[in-house]
Parts: structure tokens; sequence; C-alpha cells
């Protein structure tokens, strides 16, 4: 019996075509709720950034690739930052082969500089841009997440200078590195332990490279028709595209709703 639902927001929730969530799934989701299933949100996104699920009525946040966790009310959770060698070690890199990173904070957002690449991304997701300024300045404070745009064949000499990092990607331009011992299979495990919900009653829905993990951690992982094909291969179900009623189509296929 399904007790909990995790969402990836992008790809998944909300359309990259629109930037919105369809009236189709934000009614699914209701009606999943009032089946008396929890209903959280598992993101790349900092909870400063999740600006586009309109009025859905959500139980919690796994934000930053299950680097902070939090309920609707604000409590948190779980939160596991960078280790600041590994920050410090990548500032000292900067000065051989620059690439603009934003460094995500509990409660702010920090770039070091803008480029072709980050407008696309930003643009893409419907975002605006961080701040910007010296990153020496927070290189000491909590830093859960660097979202750090590098492409894939600059990626493992980069990573080379964060050793207790591991980077996911799901788009060219950029990757989500977070701390080893990170992603959104350990998230959904600290939220159902304080639900007292049993692996065994979860589902996920994902769609991109940094879904894989939760979609194999959970008993029933559903892969949006628009997700690619290793991430298709991970889930239990592939659904329809996130402009095709993918999430209603998913949920009725389990019998979690009509």
């Amino acid at each position: 019996m399904i007790k909990a639902a995790f969402f990836d927001i992008d790809g998944t929730l909300v359309s990259f075509n629109t930037h919105v969530v369809s009236q189709s799934s934000v009614d699914a989701i209701q009606e999943l709720r009032k089946k008396g299933v929890k209903v959280f949100i598992a993101t790349g996104r900092h909870p400063l950034w999740i600006n586009n699920l309109a009025d859905m009525k959500i139980d919690g946040y796994i934000s930053l690739n299950g680097g902070y966790c939090v309920t609707s009310d604000g409590e948190v959770l779980y939160k596991h930052p960078i280790e600041s060698e590994d920050i410090h070690s990548m500032l000292e890199y900067q000065k051989e082969e620059a690439f603009p990173v934003s460094c995500v904070m509990e409660d702010s957002i920090l770039m070091n500089f803008r480029n072709e690449a980050v407008d696309k991304v930003y643009s893409l997701l419907n975002i605006t841009n961080p701040d910007f300024g010296a990153l020496e300045a927070i290189a000491d404070k909590p830093i859960y997440q660097l979202i750090a745009f590098f492409t894939a064949d600059q990626e493992q000499r980069i990573m080379e200078h964060l050793p207790h990092c591991d980077a996911t990607r799901w788009n060219p331009y950029f990757a989500d590195v977070v701390p080893k011992g990170s992603s959104k299979a350990v998230g959904i495990d600290h939220v159902i332990q304080h639900y007292g919900i049993n692996i065994g009653d979860t589902m996920a829905f994902g769609d991109g490279g940094n879904d894989i993990s939760m979609l194999r951690h959970v008993a029933i992982g559903v892969a949006m028709g628009n997700a690619a094909d290793e991430v298709k291969a991970a889930a239990d179900y592939v659904t329809a595209s996130v402009d095709e009623d993918g999430i209603r189509q998913a949920l009725v296929h389990f019998g979690l709703i009509e």
C-alpha cells in the first residue's frame, strides 16, 4: 500500500515548455492526498527556487538532491553540507580553470560569474540569477550544493579537486555537486523515518540522472516519457511525458486514483 509519493519538479511535475504544473497533475496529486498518501517534492532546487508549484499542497521537501530536507511546516529533518576542504580546493582550482558556480547555502545562493550556459539554464528553469560576488567570502559557511557549470568533458578533472563530493547531471551545461552520501534516496530515508513509513510503501517520479537513485530505492519507481533512456531503465514503469499527463496516467495505472 503506497503511503508516500515523491516527485521531482523539472521535467516531471513542471514542463520545460510551460514552466508550470499542469492542471491535470495538480488535480491528480490533490486526489492522491485525499486518499491519505503523503506527497513530497524531491528536487535539486533550493527551497528559494521552488517557485512553480502553484498552490499545490505538499507534505515536505527533499531539496538540493537530498542534502536539505524539511517538512511543509519548515522543520528541518536532515542537512548535509559539503566539506569545507573541498570548497577551498575548488576555489583554488578556479585560478587555473575558471567556471561559473553557484554556492548554495541554507538561506542564500552566491555565484562567482555568469556566461551563456548560465543564462540558458536559468531561462530553461525559469529562475532568476542568484547574487554575484567573491566566493571566498562564504567559503567557510555551510554549503550544501554547487551548481557547477562545467561540461562532461571537464567533469573528471574538476571533480578530482572535490574528492568528498559526487556530481549528478541531467543537463549538458552543468552538474549538481553534492557531498558523497547525499542523494534523493538518502533524503527519502530521512523523510519516511520521520513519518514512520516503510520504504515498501513508497513510490517516486522522475526524469533526470539525479532521479535514478530514488527510482531504484522506492517500491515503485516511475520514469516520465520524456526521461533519458538510463532513467527509464532504472524505473519499474514508464509513463507518458510531462506534457501528456504522465503523472495522472501512472497514478491511475497503479490504482491510486481513479
